[in-house]
């Protein structure tokens, strides 16, 4: 199987993945904004939970990014939608995400790489983003406190943004917030009052805050 080219238009393609094919949606930026060069790859939340691509807050991220003129890149993981494999704990996963970014890398070597993450997407950005060296991740509810995921000795880079709903019902906020304590160099944090794991009638918040945070990280040029 060989890999596509990226493309200009709004797209849904098959890459080669490290166990078999992977489903992924690329989307330019919205038509009324200045491209800018960067791509942003987002990874969904539980595959065992009916996490996919097409999750809302998944959507409304990306949207929010291309509302900067940013190009976004979401995937099914192994095992999700059109994506082979069975599921992997997060270990795979990263495979998974690594194989998008590879694709990413070598069809925009000109863009900067963005990584974000909606809860165990959020993990799995996190893990990987020591070896992928993202410009910046944004982390949306990371599972802290999951024994089955191990949150020590990441490294995610200077640019980092953590939004955490306080009345998250899946992921303990509080643990989320004394875990980036500890942090030699914490994120920016986002505390979002109200607010479930699911962003329930907060979408256009969570729109409003990655966009206010992130904007002032946006380069200029082209790629």
């Amino acid at each position: 199987m060989s890999n596509p080219s990226f493309p200009r238009e709004p797209a849904v393609l098959m890459l080669e993945g490290p166990c078999g094919p992977l489903e992924v949606a690329v989307d330019p930026p919205e038509g009324d904004v200045t491209a800018r060069p960067v791509v942003a790859v987002i990874c969904h939340p539980l595959s065992t939970e009916g996490g996919s691509m097409h999750n809302k807050v998944v959507t409304m991220a990306a949207r929010a990014l291309r509302e900067l003129g940013i190009t976004t890149v979401r995937f099914n993981f192994r095992s999700v939608g059109a994506s082979a494999g069975s599921y992997d704990n997060g270990e795979g996963e990263q495979d998974d995400l690594r194989a998008v970014v590879a694709w990413v890398r070598a069809q925009r070597p000109d863009c900067a790489l963005w990584l974000a993450g909606f809860s165990f997407g959020a993990y799995v950005s996190l893990r990987a983003s020591g070896a992928l060296a993202p410009q910046a991740l944004i982390s949306i509810a990371p599972p802290v406190g999951r024994r089955t995921w191990d949150f020590d000795a990441l490294q995610p880079p200077a640019q980092w943004l953590v939004v955490q709903g306080d009345a998250d019902e899946v992921v303990d906020a509080q643990a989320v917030y004394a875990w980036l304590e500890t942090l030699a160099d914490p994120p920016q944090l986002v505390r979002m009052p109200d607010t479930s794991h699911f962003f329930h009638r907060k979408l256009i918040d969570l729109r409003g805050a990655i966009q206010h945070e992130v904007r002032r990280w946006l380069p200029d040029g082209s790629c």
